[in-house]
């Protein structure tokens, strides 16, 4: 007999009845309230085509790392799920079996995010009323794949469905956004942009980088061998993306170290690395100079800077080498805010005209640094819990660490940072429970009255995020 697929109306409320009682006033507020998703890593091919999505394991499985990453875990090789290898880029899978492989092993993830934001997928968006394990598998795959066949399963039915006011990929300065031009070009209301994410030409250690340089120069028409042309180069691609859309930049350097140097130095650094010989530091010192290059940008153009530093990419070198990037074996790693970002905000930190938000996947720095450091510069603001931390525990964590030093205002809403689309309803929806759970114990506690709280979590939902990226 199935096990009943059951979402709880009052999941991750307090458990207290008066206070249990607030949250749910509070969250009824906020529930319906449109969403606004700044950073992720959608696919906009999805919505320029808007052609049926496969099947349950193209859609569900494939793109999402948060799923494949805790089966390897547990000895399930990454070929057996279906993913394409460096040799063998399109690998054919039978994609009922990857199913069935899933449902014989979604006990395992129990107490994750991943389990409550795939449950209320299964029961929201496709109506499921017994749970997934192998005796429901086939039945799971059958009527997901029927309904993803359907007009009102279709990518941009979805997102009117989803009640997304705007959505926000990520690619690289090399793209030709044609995807976003389609969107653009269409008679389609639905509102897609992009983000600037230049990784691959600002981080001498990126796979390629001297090739990405080059092919910078053939996009642009501004030869790319000079310092000066270089970031011409790089200005002119960032207008290009302004032109289709995007309020932000993205930067996933492995710490949050920023320089200051001056030309001289920077043309000798320049130099260096596009001959191929720098060392390890020489390259970390040419990614610190370049948030400050990207900061002075920011400044020129009006773009939102944010940096995601802190995760070792790619721990597992044997599955970098077979499978390329973002395999699930990214490894959060000790940051350092406070000596880090000084360069930086020596120069720009006052600057009216300069915005920058900052993440973290080192939960000891909230307090100690990245809270004092929100609260202090105008134009500083802590992006929400990320990552490994999108979770309601981590979301809990990330308010009782910087609510007291920085407010709640020097804070810029939730974003779900995601590659699968149909978890983006649920993960929002994680978030404003978990923000009315904590407002209703402050409400509960006498340090906010309820009408203050109502503002809050209009304002922790919606209201800050479209102001953070000028939205």
């Amino acid at each position: 007999m199935p096990k009943p697929l059951i979402l709880h109306p009052d999941r991750l409320l307090p458990t207290t009845q008066s206070t249990r009682d607030i949250a749910r006033r509070l969250y009824k507020h906020v529930k319906h309230l449109p969403i606004i998703s700044p950073h992720g890593h959608t696919d906009p091919s999805w919505f320029a085509h808007n052609e049926a999505f496969v099947d349950a394991t193209e859609l569900l499985v494939k793109p999402d790392h948060y799923v494949f990453r805790m089966l390897y875990s547990q000895g399930i090789p990454l070929s057996a799920l279906g993913l394409g290898s460096a040799k063998n880029p399109e690998r054919q899978s039978d994609n009922r079996e990857v199913w069935r492989l899933l449902a014989q092993n979604y006990y395992l993830f129990r107490g994750t995010p991943s389990r409550m934001w795939l449950d209320t997928v299964f029961h929201e968006v496709f109506g499921f009323e017994v749970a997934l394990d192998e005796t429901t598998a086939d039945h799971y795959f059958d009527r997901i794949g029927e309904q993803l066949s359907q007009s009102d399963y279709l990518p941009r039915a979805l997102f009117e469905r989803f009640n997304i006011e705007l959505l926000a990929t990520t690619e690289s300065p090399l793209d030709d956004l044609k995807y976003h031009r389609q969107i653009l070009d269409s008679d389609w209301n639905g509102k897609v942009i992009t983000a600037f994410r230049p990784d691959p030409l600002v981080d001498p250690e990126f796979e390629g980088f001297s090739q990405n340089v080059a092919e910078l120069a053939e996009i642009t028409g501004i030869p790319t061998n000079t310092w000066t042309g270089y970031l011409a180069a790089l200005r002119e691609r960032r207008e290009f993306f302004k032109s289709m859309g995007a309020t932000s930049t993205d930067h996933g350097h492995p710490t949050a170290n920023t320089q200051d140097l001056n030309v001289e130095q920077c043309t000798d650094l320049f130099n260096k690395v596009m001959s191929g010989r720098c060392s390890a530091s020489e390259a970390e010192t040419f990614r610190a100079q370049m948030l400050t290059e990207m900061a002075a940008m920011s400044v020129e153009d009006g773009m939102v800077m944010q940096i995601h530093p802190g995760s070792f990419r790619n721990h597992n070198s044997q599955l970098f080498a077979e499978f390329g990037r973002d395999c699930g074996a990214d490894i959060p790693t000790k940051t350092e805010y406070v000596k880090a970002l000084k360069p930086l905000l020596d120069r720009f930190g006052n600057d009216s005209r300069f915005s920058l938000i900052v993440f973290t996947l080192d939960e000891t720095s909230y307090s100690r640094e990245l809270a004092p450091l929100a609260g202090h510069y105008p134009a500083l603001k802590l992006g929400p819990s990320w990552w490994f931390h999108d979770s309601p525990e981590g979301m809990r964590r990330f308010r009782q660490q910087v609510t007291e030093t920085a407010g709640f205002y020097n804070t810029v809403g939730f974003n779900d940072d995601t590659r699968a689309f149909l978890s983006i309803p649920a993960r929002h929806d994680v978030a404003r429970r978990m923000d009315c759970a904590f407002l209703a114990e402050w409400v509960a506690d006498h340090r906010l009255q309820e009408d203050e709280a109502m503002e809050l979590a209009e304002d922790l939902s919606y209201k800050l995020v479209q102001r953070a990226y000028k939205l």
